[in-house]
Order: C-alpha cells, then sequence, then structure tokens
C-alpha cells in the first residue's frame, strides 16, 4: 500500500516536470512565431504539443536509455530513489520559471543522477564523462558554427531572402464555395508568407526537438525503476507538456517569453535551426544536453561573426586594423541593397539596440555549470544519509 502511494507521488512528480517542461519550452519554441503574429497562442500549443511528443517517441528514447539505465544501473532506481531525483529536477524547474533562472533541466536531472552513482558507488564513470565532454564540445561548436555564419553568410542570406512578416495571420478561409479553401490573406507578398511558413515550421522542429531531448527528464528515473513502462512514461511525460503548453505558457507567450525574439526574425530562425539540429543530433546519440545553453551560445557566436566584418582577417593577423566587436551586431533588420564586402563594412553600421545583456550571458554560463554540480551534491549528500537504493 505504502509503495503504491509512493509511486502515485512519483507519478505526480514526473507530471509535474512535465508541465512545467511544457509552460517553458512553449515560448522557446515557438516565441517568434507568437511574437510575430502568424501563430494563435492556442495554435503554438497545440503544436507543442504534438511535435514534442513525437521527438520523445522517437529520437527522445535514447536520451531516456540513457538516464534511466547508463549512468548508473537500473537497479538503483527504487521508487523511492525515482523520486528523490525527480524532486531535484521538479524544484529546478520551479526555480527557473519562477526567478527567471536560466536552470538546465536536463543538466539538473544528470547532476541528481550522478549523486546517486556516487553515494552508491555505482556511477558509471565512461559514460559521465562522455556526457560532460559533449556538455563542454555542444556549446563551442554552437558558438562557431553561428559565428561562421554571421561573418560570411548572414548578410548575403539577408540580401538574399531575409525573413519579412508585418504581423498578422497570412493565410485566411475562402468561403465563396461550397468547401472553404486557404488562401493569401490580402496584401501578403510571397515573401511573407515564406517567411510566416519558415517560422512556424522550424518552431516545430524546436518543439521535436526538445521532446528528444526533455522527455527523459520528467520519466527515466521512473523508467528506469522498472514501475513505469516507457510507451507509458513518454505518454504521461506528452499529456503533461501539452496541458503546461496550454496553460502556464500562455503568460510566457505574452512577453513572447523568449531572447530569441530580440532579434531579427532571420537571426532568431538561424539560431533556433542550429541549436535545434544540435540537441537533436546528441539526443540521437543519447546525450542530455541543454537547448538553452545551445541556443545563447549561437545567439552569441551570431552576433560575433556578424560584427566581425568590420576587419579583414589577415589585417587583424598583421595588428594593421582593430575590430570593433559589439553584441549589437545583428539589430540591423533592413533588407540591405547590396552586401558589403569583409572589412569595408563601419562598426557603426552593426549598432542599435542591445539583443541581449552580456551579464545574463554570463549568467546562463555559471549557472550551466553550477546547476549540474549542486544538483550532484545536494543528491550526493540525501543519498548518503538516506541510502533510498538497494544496499
Amino acid at each position: 500500500m505504502a509503495l503504491g502511494i509512493l509511486l502515485l507521488v512519483g507519478l505526480l512528480v514526473a507530471a509535474f516536470v512535465g508541465f512545467n517542461i511544457g509552460g517553458s519550452s512553449t515560448g522557446v519554441a515557438f516565441g517568434p512565431a507568437v511574437g510575430s503574429g502568424v501563430l494563435s497562442k492556442l495554435g503554438a500549443a497545440a503544436l507543442m504539443s504534438g511535435f514534442f511528443f513525437l521527438g520523445g517517441w522517437t529520437v527522445g528514447r535514447n536520451v531516456i536509455r540513457t538516464m534511466g539505465g547508463k549512468i548508473v544501473p537500473s537497479s538503483m532506481f527504487t521508487v523511492e530513489a525515482s523520486v528523490a531525483v525527480l524532486f531535484f529536477v521538479g524544484l529546478a524547474l520551479f526555480v527557473s520559471n519562477t526567478f527567471g533562472v536560466p536552470a538546465s533541466t536536463s543538466m539538473t536531472a544528470v547532476g541528481s543522477i550522478a549523486g546517486l552513482g556516487l553515494a552508491s558507488n555505482t556511477l558509471h564513470w565512461e559514460v559521465m564523462g562522455r556526457i560532460v565532454s559533449w556538455w563542454l564540445v555542444a556549446p563551442v561548436i554552437a558558438f562557431w558554427v553561428c559565428a561562421v555564419i554571421g561573418r560570411y553568410l548572414y548578410p548575403h542570406l539577408e540580401h538574399w531572402f531575409a525573413v519579412e512578416s508585418k504581423g498578422g495571420f497570412p493565410v485566411t478561409l475562402d468561403r465563396s464555395g461550397a468547401v472553404p479553401r486557404p488562401r493569401r490573406a490580402e496584401g501578403v507578398t510571397t515573401r511573407e508568407l515564406v517567411g510566416s511558413g519558415l517560422v512556424v515550421v522550424i518552431g516545430c522542429y524546436m518543439a521535436f526537438s526538445a521532446g528528444a531531448s526533455n522527455t527523459a527528464n520528467a520519466i527515466a528515473p521512473l523508467v528506469g525503476s522498472g514501475e513505469l513502462g516507457i510507451n507509458v512514461g513518454i505518454l504521461l511525460a506528452g499529456v503533461a507538456t501539452a496541458l503546461g503548453a496550454f496553460t502556464i505558457a500562455r503568460r510566457t507567450l505574452d512577453t513572447v517569453g523568449n531572447d530569441l525574439t530580440d532579434l531579427p526574425l532571420l537571426a532568431a530562425l538561424i539560431v533556433e535551426v542550429v541549436s535545434a539540429s544540435l540537441i537533436t543530433f546528441l539526443s540521437y546519440l543519447g546525450i542530455p544536453a541543454s537547448l538553452a545553453v545551445s541556443a545563447t551560445m549561437c545567439i552569441v557566436g551570431l552576433g560575433w561573426g556578424r560584427a566581425t566584418r568590420t576587419a579583414r582577417v589577415r589585417d587583424l593577423v598583421r595588428g594593421e586594423e582593430e575590430a570593433t566587436v559589439s553584441v549589437n551586431a545583428l539589430a540591423e533588420d533592413e533588407r540591405p541593397e547590396e552586401v558589403p564586402k569583409i572589412g569595408e563594412e563601419e562598426s557603426s553600421d552593426l549598432v542599435a539596440t542591445d539583443l541581449f545583456d552580456p551579464s545574463a550571458t554570463a549568467r546562463v554560463v555559471v549557472l550551466w555549470v553550477v546547476t549540474p554540480s549542486l544538483a550532484a551534491l545536494a543528491s550526493y549528500a540525501l543519498f548518503s544519509i538516506w541510502p533510498l537504493y538497494p544496499h
């Protein structure tokens, strides 16, 4: 009887984690689409629910298996230990949503599981080393991929097919016939229609990536314990995430709840594609990773690369010219008539309103290290004092 009640508590905690994931991830995935007016909050919640579940059902299984039995043996996940691990994840999400602290639930979950492994002396160091190595490498990859795009490709993309959206739904229903048919809204150009479609499609891709990475955060310990089947667990996480997307996500979408929407639409889409692709790839490898950290480093890299166009590489190497690098370099959102060559742009042309606060970026990086470390220490202390695992 007591075990049944404890399992119920575990399921409720897992649902709470999924609920908060839905609330926070919907803004990350569909903030640009809702902010630009091409998608309603209801539509964003529906698409988030479907594509998050799809990501968890497919690629997300690899991450679930890693967190549910490869960091520590699955036998360590008693119901009590699973509830304790999920408590740490839920606490991190609560702090993140309440105080705006960008804590990574994936890293917190891994830290909590690592604490259990340290306390029980069952931590698989090879697997943990592989995960931490990717945590170090992935942000560097995100930075340099976007830096290259910002320096060499961004102005050309902006010139050729910069995404445009004047706000409002680009498609309406033609009810003149017996069957309503979708058609382009009046005054909407092909450029705007394509741009609006890209915003929605890439938002769906972000939702898929979030499901692939974050489904495990809600259910991996319970799946590892054997008390919850993986298919049932993914369904539970999907339903809880959908509930969060349709409720608390509306508040984050009111303020377009993510830093990407401060960027020009083209820059936001580049950041989303690169960060989502990186996280999806890591999820395929079974590596739990942070979408927020990857997206932040993409923003920094894209802005840095864009700003360094004021100087040529050979001039910098020779010391003949000093690059004026500004984090504001992406704020310009006008389609250029002609793309200037590298070294011919003025630094004043690349400076406008702030896109992100450097101190906030530093906070993300610091918390990227501190959050899983504190989770591991707290988990280690708990399981050392109160061994809830088989011993």
